[in-house]
Order: C-alpha cells, then sequence, then structure tokens
C-alpha cells in the first residue's frame, strides 16, 4: 500500500502526513489483501510515534489482540 501511496502522492502533489502508518497488499486490480503479523505492526507503529495505522478491512478481527492502550477506533 505505501507505493501506491507514494505514487498517488507524488502525481496529486499532496505529501502523506508522517504520522500515518500502513499495511497490506494492492492487488494489480486494486484489490487490498489481508495481510499477517498485525500485532506486531500495530504495537511496533506506536512505540515508534506513529498516530494513526491503516489496515485492511480483512484484518479488523486481529484487532482484539492489540492492547487497548495502543488503539482507539
Amino acid at each position: 500500500m505505501a507505493i501506491a501511496t507514494a505514487l498517488v502522492s507524488l502525481i496529486s502533489g499532496r505529501p502523506v502526513r508522517h504520522d500515518v502508518g500502513m499495511t497490506g497488499e494492492i492487488t494489480l486490480r486494486g484489490q487490498v489483501l489481508p495481510v499477517g503479523g498485525i500485532k506486531e505492526k500495530v504495537l511496533a507503529a506506536h512505540r515508534s510515534g506513529i498516530k494513526t495505522v491503516l489496515l485492511p478491512k480483512f484484518n479488523e478481527a486481529d484487532l482484539e489482540d492489540i492492547p487497548k492502550t495502543s488503539r482507539s477506533r
């Protein structure tokens, strides 16, 4: 997702916020696929000061594993 976001940022001229992280995979047809290791990725982002993490919709069930101190909806 980061490469797609970087390309959209370049084309649109709008910079990506520095406090936003994201994970996921986008197919060539534009479908966003789920990924593994969501808990570890979110905790690492929280430790490094990332305020917002964008996750694929299919990984919504993984949010239950993340401590409440590291998340808000």
